[in-house]
């Protein structure tokens, strides 16, 4: 779980992370970036978003590069636990790497059984905000989604220019792999491959309110534009594995 990205030379935090998020076993953390998987959301039987992003990675390699930036890969395997909500036998590596102004996050997933399986999963990053009302997604236009909020499905984007004023729970699909998060001329790219759709989401008031572990006021410093394999399973072969990345600049 990325916690916290501070592109080079300068000193604010671009990643959002709440101040009630609960570091413990077992629990889910509020902000940042979650990986989402096997199970993306409420989509099957599993808890909400898998089981990725409350289990103990384990640290398998570091690595300074040549640019000046770092990279790190970490690593989940299956286990006893995991195979009881998920029968599956699988190698999960996030490859989380830092560059100058640039966060590289690179999801594997390979299968070592001896059986195709399918999967769900997202990068769930929660991008900072000083006012979520001044904050805009460009690049979208275009693009069919479903609203998870109003219940609708293959609406289409006809605006240039996303605005958040309300609360929106939005799966775009085949999104365009490189969106723009704009706000008083401060500027985040948002680029992906292997995810085909996007996940734009915030609370609002009343929902943000509800929910335990964000902080008081909250929503309004956070917009999760989220990388995402949401409208249908990826599904990996024996021997394969599939590959999915997000990279944000600032």
């Amino acid at each position: 779980h990325v916690v916290s990205w501070i592109p080079a030379g300068q000193r604010a935090d671009r990643l959002f992370l709440s101040a009630r998020s609960k570091f413990a076993a077992g629990e889910a953390i509020r902000g940042g970036v979650p990986v989402c998987f096997p199970q993306f959301a409420d989509q099957g039987p599993l808890p909400n978003h898998g089981f990725a992003r409350t289990s103990a990675w384990a640290l398998a390699s570091t690595q300074a590069l040549g640019t000046g930036g770092a990279r790190a890969v970490l690593r989940l395997d299956d286990s006893p636990a995991t195979r009881t909500l998920w029968p599956h036998a699988f190698t999960a590596e996030m490859a989380v790497a830092v560059i100058g102004r640039s966060l590289d996050l690179r999801l594997t997933i390979a299968n070592r059984g001896s059986a195709a399986f399918e999967f769900t999963a997202a990068l769930h990053s929660y991008l900072r905000v000083d006012d979520i009302r001044h904050a805009v997604v460009q690049g979208l236009a275009g693009t069919r989604y479903r609203d998870k909020i109003l219940s609708r499905d293959d609406v289409l984007e006809s605006v240039p220019t996303l605005a958040i004023d309300r609360a929106i729970d939005r799966v775009y699909y085949a999104a365009p792999d490189k969106l723009e998060v704009q706000e008083s001329g401060r500027v985040t790219s948002v680029r992906a491959t292997g995810f085909p759709d996007t996940v734009v989401w915030n609370p609002w008031i009343e929902r943000g309110a509800a929910i335990e572990d964000l902080e008081s006021g909250g929503y309004a410093h956070m917009l999760c534009v989220e990388a995402a394999a949401a409208r249908a399973p990826v599904r990996v072969e024996p021997g394969r594995a599939w590959i999915g990345t997000q990279t944000l600049v600032a």
